[in-house]
């Protein structure tokens, strides 16, 4: 393990929030912009780790359900940044590469590994998840799975998280699991369903990088799994 961490943190219209948040905590960590406009997908390779941000609707041809394209936000859809991250995630399945997937992160996660999506969650009859009126983020209670390996990095069986998002898992990708679910039973968390001997994989649907609360063990305790797992990792 070398002195230094680098992580490689995908593009995105707020890049800079999760750049700074990947750069919080430890002092030792560099980042690396990677996304299909930059055209660098070369760079991940030199990354020890790798953080999906938050961002456009994934594209659901991707799923399997084109239909459902009218309830994604049609300006805010793109197809190349979609198959730039899936060879990304495809390229650290292989090389054994921790992943943290924030928000968008969870969706293109579980479509990658062969899951659906909700397009829209509040069509599909749940609470609203969407940013509040005056355009912060929303919060609710989540419930974790005591016996998940995420109850195991946040140490509680339920706590506070912003929201703001309108899709989510549905069905949930092969060799995954919900590890952490809303009251309306939105998947908030997605695991390894047998994580032993397979490298670091968690997607969450909140934003840890701007929970009020950065000590919060919904942010800090994520922040130092991940790194502790790219520091432990072989």
């Amino acid at each position: 393990m070398s002195e230094k961490i680098i992580i490689g943190v995908i593009d995105c219209s707020k890049f800079s929030l999760y750049r700074d948040w990947v750069l919080s905590y430890d002092n030792r960590v560099e980042v690396i912009q990677l996304g299909h406009k930059l055209n660098n997908f070369e760079e991940i390779y030199k990354c020890q780790g790798i953080v999906l941000t938050g961002g456009e609707d994934v594209h659901p041809k991707f799923y399997n359900h084109p239909e459902y394209y009218p309830y994604c936000h049609a300006d805010d859809v793109d197809e190349l940044r979609d198959e730039f991250e899936f060879k990304v995630l495809a390229c650290t399945e292989e090389n054994h590469i921790p992943v943290l997937g924030i928000c968008r992160g969870i969706q293109v996660g579980n479509v990658f590994f062969g899951g659906t999506l909700i397009p829209d969650i509040a069509t599909w009859g749940k609470f609203d998840h969407s940013k509040m009126p005056d355009k912060s983020d929303r919060y609710h209670e989540i419930l974790i799975n005591p016996s998940s390996w995420l109850k195991q990095i946040v140490h509680t069986d339920r706590g506070l998280v912003n929201s703001n998002h309108h899709q989510s898992a549905d069905r949930v990708g092969k060799g995954l699991v919900v590890s952490a679910i809303s009251a309306d039973g939105i998947a908030e968390a997605i695991e390894r369903l047998e994580p032993a001997g397979k490298s670091f994989l968690l997607f969450v649907q909140w934003h840890p990088e701007r929970l009020n609360d950065q000590q919060s063990p919904f942010s800090k305790n994520l922040h130092e799994a991940f790194i502790n797992a790219i520091i432990n990792h072989e």
